[in-house]
């Protein structure tokens, strides 16, 4: 092997590195993009949701349909990251993608539970990353889970906030009820999903507020 072809191979190592920390940051920002629209959704969805009504049904339909509005701007995000996350390269950079994901899922899963009082299907998430082509990139079942686990957060302060409502006392009792129960049936995966246990405890705390 000659001395030019080893310079060229490092020159060929050298522009994968540049190349590959330019794709890392560029899915960071991506991240904290759509980590950014989900946190505003979450706060259209309290807003809303918590606004005088004398048709409560009529309120969480337009509090999750404002809420969707907000999270479709994530869409066109989640299809700029498709060629970024080709094959090999979502695990590669999973941890780049991952905490806007979580908070899309928390978001999401938010604006389903106003309108239907149901935990959001790991299917109906999936549905949401992708377009007729196909999902711009797998879901984990972890992220799947932890974006839920954190969901649970924002319902604690959602029963809290019905408590200061005239009838709102039956709903906050609802939405704890619920919150209990997800806690209970999330334990099963903490052995399985790192992270986990540490959004359980927030959990918890919580709930015993």
């Amino acid at each position: 092997m000659t001395k030019d072809s080893v310079l060229n191979i490092f020159d060929q190592f050298r522009d994968d590195i540049d190349q590959g920390n330019d794709r890392r940051e560029r899915l960071i920002k991506a991240s904290r993009d759509v980590t950014n629209i989900s946190k505003k959704a979450i706060f259209l969805l309290h807003r809303i949701v918590l606004e005088d009504s004398s048709d409560d049904r009529a309120l969480a339909l337009r509090a999750a349909a404002s809420g969707r509005e907000k999270l479709s701007e994530v869409h066109a995000i989640f299809a700029a990251m498709r060629p970024e996350l080709v094959g090999d390269r979502f695990w590669r950079y999973h941890r780049q993608v991952s905490p806007g994901l979580q908070e899309y899922i928390e978001a999401l899963s938010f604006a389903h539970y106003v309108e239907h009082d149901t935990l959001i299907s790991y299917q109906q998430v999936q549905d949401t990353l992708g377009d007729a082509a196909g999902p711009f990139f797998p879901l984990t079942i972890s992220d799947y889970l932890l974006g839920l686990s954190d969901l649970t957060g924002e319902l604690m302060r959602f029963a809290i906030s019905n408590i200061a409502r005239r009838g709102g006392r039956p709903r906050a009792s609802q939405v704890c009820a619920f919150v209990r129960g997800c806690k209970s049936d999330f334990e099963g995966f903490v052995p399985y999903v790192r992270e986990l246990s540490k959004k359980q405890s927030v959990t918890a705390t919580l709930w015993k507020k």
